[in-house]
């Protein structure tokens, strides 16, 4: 039907996915090679598999509503539901199992609003939110592992463990701001009680960790593109899943 939103036409492919016609190509035949467009028992699904993989990402993106995202697929409400139900989360990062030994790691927090309380607490932000641990390779600025969502009340240190993003990156070295004192990663150098300033080495250093460590802040900017990301009307896993599906496509993206 004329009109409609479609991955075979390639001009709809950038604004909804930020990736490349060829990028996207690739997902989709990764997908393809996990088993997600195999033949399976009952109702058939109503849209191809790029189609499929073109409509989760545009609602991360547009966090349009699945009234308005049948109308411009062309389907119906509740084939809608059942697509992203199955597809987020398979559009997942998996994180990364091993890690060299010279390997340099930058971690921060970001708090993502989120309408389901049963998941979210008051932040610093004024707002119900979700807490995420995400970590980057600070050589090749790729997402190596993102932690569970945590109520958005938690202290860093604390969300640092309970999240699973300390036990994924083992012994690698992990940079951090100055909210991670205790838990031995590598913080910026603070003043001691009664030292009117740093010594020179120490302000040196300091520089040099915020010019490495604005690379994950970076990354952030980029993540709030997905309208989602910056207001999730998703329930239970749906947060979620979307910081893991921001988190696969940004690598790719940036990977080519």
């Amino acid at each position: 039907m004329a009109g409609l939103i479609t991955a075979s036409q390639p001009s709809w492919i950038g604004p909804f996915t930020g990736l490349s016609p060829l990028c996207f190509g690739k997902l989709v035949t990764a997908l393809r090679h996990e088993g997600s467009d195999m033949i399976r028992r009952g109702r058939p699904w109503s849209l191809h598999l790029p189609d499929r993989v073109l409509l989760v990402e545009a609602y991360w993106r547009t966090s349009l509503t699945l009234r308005q995202l049948a109308l411009l697929f062309g389907i119906l409400k509740s084939a809608v539901a059942r697509i992203i139900n199955h597809l987020a989360p398979l559009l997942a990062l998996l994180p990364r199992r091993r890690f060299r030994k010279d390997i340099v790691l930058i971690v921060d927090v970001t708090l993502v609003p989120t309408r389901d309380h049963t998941v979210a607490e008051q932040s610093k932000n004024y707002r119900y939110s979700t807490n995420h641990q995400v970590v980057i390779d600070a050589d090749t600025r790729l997402v190596v592992t993102v932690g569970q969502p945590l109520r958005g009340n938690r202290n860093d240190c604390t969300a640092w463990e309970l999240s699973g993003a300390k036990a994924a990156v083992g012994n690698s070295t992990v940079i951090a701001d100055g909210g991670y004192r205790g838990t031995g990663l590598v913080i910026p150098h603070r003043r001691q009680t009664g030292q009117a300033e740093l010594l020179a080495w120490k302000e040196e250093h300091n520089r040099s960790h915020c010019r490495i460590r604005a690379r994950v802040e970076h990354m952030f900017a980029r993540m709030k593109s997905l309208k989602i990301l910056r207001d999730c009307q998703s329930k239970g896993d749906g947060v979620h899943h979307a910081m893991l599906g921001f988190a696969c496509l940004y690598n790719l993206a940036l990977a080519g």
